[in-house]
């Protein structure tokens, strides 16, 4: 009988929520995680984009979850190679101290060997925090066989939200 009144009064207060009731915040912890995202940019300079996804997981894992136990992993193939290569300082000059702040937290940068190639690199091409790697697409396989989670890191046109009129 009591499950019964609380499940009825559990429906009874939903009904009465609406438009005007504000969203919930899930503070609850999110333990250890195991992720690879996939950096696949058109544009070089989208990697900071990506990077900026990397730093928030970290910092959601820093206050709510174990980053003592997690592990990300980045496969890039696409043109961020460039940012990537040490080739490439003058035109990128602060991105290795940004790669570095990542990799000294627990962040792991791998680099495609085919798309290095087609794109004019070789291997030694790349900052000391990068390994190169035979394939994006076998890399990206061994680490979700480890267990690691899958995630796109997909760029794009951020937009913020616009005032409007209050008309109460």
């Amino acid at each position: 009988m009591r499950s019964l009144f609380l499940a009825l009064f559990l429906s009874a207060t939903s009904a009465w929520a609406g438009p005007d009731d504000p969203s919930r915040f899930d503070a609850g912890a999110l333990g250890a995680q195991r992720a690879v995202y996939q950096f696949n940019f058109e544009n070089p300079q989208d990697l900071e984009q990506g990077l900026g996804y990397l730093n928030n997981h970290l910092k959601a894992l820093k206050q709510q979850g174990d980053l003592g136990q997690s592990q990300l992993v980045v496969v890039a193939h696409g043109n961020e190679l460039h940012m990537l290569s040490r080739l490439n300082r003058a035109a990128y000059p602060d991105i290795y101290d940004e790669l570095k702040a990542l990799t000294d937290q627990g962040v792991l940068f791998r680099v495609c060997r085919n798309a290095a190639n087609f794109r004019g690199y070789q291997p030694e091409d790349f900052y000391d925090v990068v390994t190169v790697v035979p394939a994006a697409m076998t890399e990206l396989v061994k680490w979700q066989a480890q267990g690691y989670g899958y995630i796109s890191g997909d760029v794009i046109q951020r937009t913020k939200r616009k005032p409007t009129l209050d008309l109460k």
